[in-house]
Formats: C-alpha cells, sequence, structure tokens
C-alpha cells in the first residue's frame, strides 16, 4: 500500500524553508504553538539520551541551535511523542534534522494517539507524512487541516535515516491554533530506553515502503 507525501493536501514533496528571518506576518507569533507543548511529558523513543526530547521542542529564536539534539540509539528509527496542554488546530509542523546521512528520510504524523511503541506502529496507517530533504534550514510542513482540528498530542515516527546508522533531530516546533481543553491530560509511561533486545527494526510503515536508491 503506497503512502501519500503531501504538503497542505497536495499529493508532492514540496517544502518551505526558514533562513534568518521571523515567521511570515500572515502567521504571526502568536501562532507558535512552542509555549503550549507540554514539554515535560515529551517522550523520546530509541534516543541514545531519552531527556533530551524536551530540549529539541525550542523557541523560535533558537530553531538554528545544534548545540542541543536527539539522536536515535540502537538504529536509525526514532519515535517522538509530543502532548500540548490544550486542543491544537494544528497548520504546520516545523523541523530541523540532519546533518548529511542523518537525516530522516521522511517522517509520519499521528495524532492523539496515547500510547504507542516500535511494534505499534509498524501496523498503523499515518495521518499524513512528509519526506525530509536534506539541508540546515528549518522546513516547514503544511498539514491538511481538516486532519488535525482537535489535536491533544502528536506523534512522529521517523522511520530511516538518508544513509547513517543514526537519524538526528534538532529541532521541532507547530504552527496553529491553542484552545483550552475542559479535562485533565492522559500521562503514559513509556519505556523511554527500551531493551535493545526487543526492538526490531521496522522496514517501513509497510513491506512495500523503502529508503531511495533500494
Amino acid at each position: 500500500m503506497a503512502h501519500n507525501h503531501s504538503h497542505g493536501g497536495c499529493h508532492d514533496e514540496s517544502h518551505n524553508h526558514d533562513h534568518e528571518h521571523a515567521l511570515p506576518e500572515d502567521i504571526g507569533p502568536r501562532d507558535n504553538l512552542y509555549a503550549r507543548v507540554d514539554r515535560a511529558n515529551v517522550v523520546a523513543l530509541n534516543a541514545a539520551d531519552p531527556e533530551k526530547g524536551p530540549a529539541i521542542i525550542k523557541p523560535w529564536d533558537q530553531r538554528l541551535d545544534e548545540e542541543t539534539y536527539v539522536e536515535s540509539d540502537a538504529d536509525d528509527q526514532l519515535i517522538l511523542r509530543i502532548p500540548f496542554t490544550g486542543a491544537v488546530k494544528l497548520r504546520a509542523l516545523l523541523l530541523k534534522a540532519g546533518p548529511g546521512d542523518q537525516t530522516p528520510v521522511k517522517v509520519a504524523l499521528f495524532p492523539n494517539v496515547e500510547s504507542v511503541d516500535f511494534s505499534d506502529i509498524a501496523g498503523m496507517k499515518p495521518v499524513q507524512e512528509f519526506t525530509i530533504p536534506q539541508g540546515r534550514d528549518v522546513g516547514e510542513y503544511h498539514v491538511m487541516p481538516a486532519k488535525f482540528p482537535n489535536v491533544t498530542s502528536i506523534t512522529l515516527f521517523f522511520p530511516a535515516a538518508q544513509g547513517a546508522d543514526t537519524t538526528r533531530i534538532y529541532y521541532v516546533g507547530f504552527i496553529g491554533q491553542w484552545s483550552e481543553r475542559k479535562f485533565e491530560p492522559v500521562v503514559t509511561v513509556y519505556e523511554s530506553k527500551p531493551n535493545l533486545a526487543d526492538h526490531d527494526k521496522i522496514q517501513g510503515l509497510n513491506d512495500n515502503w523503502s529508503a531511495p536508491g533500494t
């Protein structure tokens, strides 16, 4: 089963890069959701240092920083689960990864999944996914708003690097609209550093997926 790589509902692999300037005027700083992420409960699975998970949710002015990052551990796969402090109408994912062949091949998005691990995610179809080009800029990936209208958490799955043994992520951010939710968030306990013997590398989200050039 093939997956669509779509931006804003268009089936292409286009993306916008950020350079040394502020958010575009039509977005506005109040639509950057950094302050609305429940950073204390960000979870990084198969991370060499799971405690770095919250640290890559950085303020906008630190988006190009390369001192702090999350790198995968047992192999080149990585899962990030990022909860929000309310309900979010998501418009875009912001991502800085790499460098070079440590850049993920793609990212798959799963909203409102309370508990997931590598064995679970192998059989799940992402709501949307994007191909990630190599580069040192921040990529802006526009989601289909109708698919992300009431997001309380977002799980990002990076299934493979572009040739390296590990995947590296420097910055994750979001653009959208936040509203207060009327119930207490569910905090799920994860095995943040799983037993490597239990972690079988997933070759993709389905049997037909393979990295470029294979």
